[in-house]
């Protein structure tokens, strides 16, 4: 038997399934239009080509902001909560999870036992986010994609004072008329996402383990900032981005 957990996040659905040991198969795509659309070929997919029916499948979870249009669910569940299952799953001694997903970032604690003791999310803006960062990276002409690619060891950061995504673009471009190079003004950029994950971590308890999520945990540029930043060892979990997606089917499976 298997179960199968859908994080639909306001970028990307994720889709995983799980044995009840294993990750067995995951699918990531673009949340598009209509995430209830992307959720159902997520979960037919992950059926066909493993050559499953739903009999054999225990429960489906579904999870993140499109988890409510998703209408052939066992059951939906906060991103919070799969996140923490999903975390643990990898390393159960993590306690910490910082979250930096496309639209919002959260920090959240664990027990010791994998289940949510309290979180902070960020306000409604998307400062500090994904789609803030590819917002910026469209008004430098930069392929979000190649930031890893970028030689920025003896790049001065320019300072970014908006995290609104409105006023930095206007922000960037009156940078970029003062003459301040591409590399200066993203670096800035990167350096004022990490610094509002950090702002994030250090109202909440951080001496323990921090596992770092969502899709910009896939940079290591990002990473090695952040890290800079906090002063402290991160650790990215194998598929990182599929943590809720996961911690969805686990849930599912027990």
């Amino acid at each position: 038997m298997y179960s199968i957990g859908i994080d639909s996040g306001s970028t990307a659905t994720k889709g995983v399934l799980f044995d009840g040991q294993n990750i067995v198969d995951k699918i990531i795509r673009p949340t598009s239009w209509s995430p209830k659309t992307t959720s159902n070929e997520i979960y037919n997919e992950l059926l066909n080509r493993n050559n499953l029916d739903r009999s054999k499948i225990k429960k489906v979870i579904g999870t993140g902001y499109g988890r409510v249009s998703m209408d052939f669910i066992d059951k939906s569940v906060t991103e919070i909560t799969c996140h923490c299952k999903g975390a643990y799953y990898y390393d159960n001694s993590i306690r910490t999870i910082l979250d930096i997903g496309g639209q919002d970032s959260k920090v959240i604690t664990l027990d010791d036992n994998g289940n949510v003791k309290e979180f902070l999310m960020n306000d409604k803006c998307a400062a500090g986010t994904g789609k803030f960062l590819n917002i910026m990276c469209n008004t430098l002409g930069i392929d979000i994609y190649d930031l890893d690619n970028l030689d920025f060891y003896d790049v001065k950061p320019s300072k970014i004072s908006n995290m609104c995504a409105v006023f930095a673009e206007s922000e960037v471009i009156s940078l970029l008329a003062k003459g301040e190079s591409k590399d200066s003004i993203l670096k800035g950029i990167i350096v004022s996402i990490c610094n509002r994950g950090s702002s994030l971590l250090g109202k909440i308890n951080q001496d323990s383990k921090i596992a770092f999520t969502g899709g910009l945990s896939q940079s290591n540029l990002i990473k090695e900032t952040l890290k800079q930043i906090i002063k402290k060892d991160i650790i990215i979990p194998k598929d990182s981005q599929f943590i809720g997606a996961i911690g969805a089917s686990i849930i599912g499976y027990k």
